[in-house]
């Protein structure tokens, strides 16, 4: 049922468990587009599904119900004189259409794919799937129909939020995500490619954890020569991947667009809200707000805390590896070779944040690795006029892991001037905010730290990039 579905370990159950379930379910899945939601949906329900539709993404709405007619003429016989003239009608033949079935052991699976694109705003079709759910399915026992869709906001505002006709009706909801480093190394060698793990965090620093775009490594390459392939030949793959992903998620990307660049070009911390708004030009408003909303539910920025000193604030950042390797190498460089880019001394810098926020993807990895992960903690960065810190960890136990975050092709090595600028940034949190907590200093590289006189002095716990991976 499962068998070629790398990973997803939480949300196979979900999907297990609605089978197993005495009542019909209603699945609403989302994520950001290439992220594996049809694939996954398909492969896992492959033996169930008895209908399955997906929206064109230009189509008005007899462009749809055509191809809803289409599909229902594929799976059951006569339909084929049927000329609906709304959504309504188009129900009241898929309900014919399950009603006369026969009885299974096993549920049937209704699919229906890119809901927004079929759900337009004078379509009829919401209100005629709420009927449809509530009068037919809801009164079943034997029936799940998943949603799904890449505009994320739609899906949250419009089946999961739903306070009308959908209200408290929706069973599951999965917001499906990349692929985590190990759920990537495991992607790798179910495709037999075998890899370091610092040329895989290489590869996902560039292209993220999406499956689409990981389909496209081949073995025997190297990270460099796969991304110049992917991102810098003349017609890659990613060429014009960014224009595509928003102009095919957002009806106006203009000011996702002008959020992301201000974004791309922050310094090492996050931008607040106002910050933001002034970085893009822009006034605060309804569809400023809703734009970075957009951005936050579609995974392409991480809204996270981060203290001043004693005062807490809300930043925003990237959180898309790809958007990110984007905005800052391949959109301004398109007649250069990653060859060439990446021995430059910027490359080199982005890696230190791009790998902070790999870092920040998987503290559950590093809580395990530090055996605190049964430990409830704030997770947060903090800086002062003197001091900045990439990630602490602020445990319930009293507490505090220090977490200062490398990215080098080496050991990185810790001498007298770096051990007195690591000294005063535990100082400083201690004084500004933590006086009464006990704290330990971890450092989480690439290739580890080399063992002086000053590292054994300070380090309490020293981690790899193979921590990440478990």
């Amino acid at each position: 049922m499962a068998r070629n579905i790398i990973g997803r370990q939480h949300e196979k159950e979900i999907l297990s468990n609605a089978l197993k379930s005495p009542k019909s379910e209603l699945i609403a899945i989302y994520g950001r587009r290439r992220i594996g939601k049809t694939f996954l949906i398909r492969e896992f329900y492959k033996k169930e599904i008895v209908f399955s539709m997906t929206g064109y993404s230009e189509g008005n709405r007899a462009v749809q119900i055509k191809n809803f007619m289409s599909k229902l003429n594929e799976v059951a016989e006569g339909f084929e004189k049927e000329k609906p003239k709304d959504w309504i009608d188009c129900f009241v033949l898929l309900k014919r259409y399950i009603s006369r079935m026969r009885q299974r052991k096993t549920k049937k699976i209704i699919f229906i794919d890119e809901f927004p694109w079929i759900a337009g705003s004078k379509s009829g079709f919401l209100p005629a799937f709420e009927n449809f759910w509530n009068d037919f399915c809801s009164a079943r026992n034997d029936l799940i129909v998943v949603i799904c869709g890449s505009a994320a906001s739609y899906i949250v505002k419009n089946i999961i939020k739903n306070n009308k006709g959908l209200s408290k009706r929706k069973t599951q909801k999965i917001n499906l995500k990349p692929f985590t480093l190990k759920e990537t190394k495991d992607f790798f060698e179910h495709k037999k490619i075998q890899m370091l793990d610092n040329e895989i965090i290489k590869i996902y620093m560039s292209l993220g954890g999406i499956p689409e775009y990981l389909e496209q490594v081949q073995k025997g390459e190297s990270a460099v020569s796969t991304i110049d392939r992917m991102c810098f030949q003349q017609g890659a793959y990613l060429e014009n991947e960014f224009d595509e992903v928003f102009e095919s998620l957002f009806d106006t990307s203009s000011f996702h667009k002008k959020i992301m660049d201000a974004l791309a070009n922050r310094k090492k911390k996050g931008l607040s809200r106002s910050e933001l708004l002034i970085k893009c030009g822009l006034n605060s408003s309804g569809r400023f707000s809703r734009s970075l909303s957009e951005l936050e539910m579609s995974g392409f920025v991480l809204k996270y805390n981060s203290y001043r000193g004693k005062s807490k604030e809300t930043l925003y950042r990237i959180y898309d590896e790809f958007c990110m390797f984007y905005l800052k190498f391949i959109k301004p460089n398109k007649a250069n070779t990653w060859i060439q880019l990446n021995q430059r001394p910027e490359y080199k810098i982005w890696c230190g944040f791009a790998f902070e926020t790999i870092c920040l993807k998987h503290v559950t990895e590093i809580k395990r690795a530090l055996k605190i992960e049964g430990i409830s903690s704030e997770n947060y960065s903090w800086c002062n006029e003197n001091a900045q810190i990439d990630l602490v960890i602020d445990r319930a136990d009293n507490w505090v892991n220090i977490c200062e975050i490398k990215f080098h092709n080496s050991e990185f090595t810790i001498d007298a001037a770096y051990l007195k600028k690591l000294e005063t940034k535990i100082a400083e949190l201690k004084i500004n905010k933590l006086k009464r907590k006990n704290t330990h200093l971890t450092m989480i590289t690439a290739n580890g730290i080399k063992n002086n006189k000053y590292s054994t002095s300070i380090v309490d716990n020293s981690l790899t990039s193979s921590s990440l991976f478990q």
